[in-house]
């Protein structure tokens, strides 16, 4: 749908779309790896899990904020993104949790912690792949917000006339 909407409203509606974005390579593309070679544990998997979950309820927050139809419009868009986002630390924290069960099946020590690792490294691929979706997902965001538009399904959350 198609909206007017003045340059500053533009910014203001591309600011979500960015700010997840630059939470996307922070948190889970520079901190995860960074995390991960300093071998401080499983805790190294939730650091950035907690700090993109501080991001989207922040977008959340500010999304449940009345302002402009248009620019609220785009802090939901960039929530149902950040959405995705969960859905894939959810399926990595499934498959980290069997391969936790999977690990204790193991009698040798060394074979524990061999299977243990090499199993959550697999496990953490639907994140990556999840992370690499909604960036994919929040650059065409970003380029709707600068062309004044919002997807139907959001703009349907309002109530008929607001958008306009």
């Amino acid at each position: 749908m198609q909206v007017q909407a003045s340059q500053a409203e533009i910014k203001q509606a591309q600011l979500p779309h960015n700010l997840f974005i630059s939470g996307l390579f922070l948190f889970d593309l520079l901190m995860t790896p960074a995390l991960i070679v300093l071998d401080i544990g499983m805790i190294s998997i939730l650091i950035p899990l907690c700090c993109s979950l501080a991001l989207l309820s922040y977008i959340y927050l500010r999304g449940k904020k009345s302002t402009v139809r248009f620019v609220d419009a785009h802090w939901r868009l960039s929530f149902r993104h950040g959405q995705w986002l969960m859905l894939g630390y959810a399926v990595s924290a499934s498959l980290i949790l069997i391969a936790w069960l999977l690990s204790l099946t193991t009698h040798e020590a060394n074979m524990k912690h061999i299977l243990f690792t090499a199993l959550t490294r697999i496990a953490l691929i639907p994140t990556l792949i999840a992370v690499m979706v909604t960036a994919m997902m929040e650059a065409g965001a970003l380029g709707q917000a600068s062309k004044r538009e919002v997807p139907d399904k959001i703009a349907s959350a309002f109530p008929p006339g607001e958008m306009h």
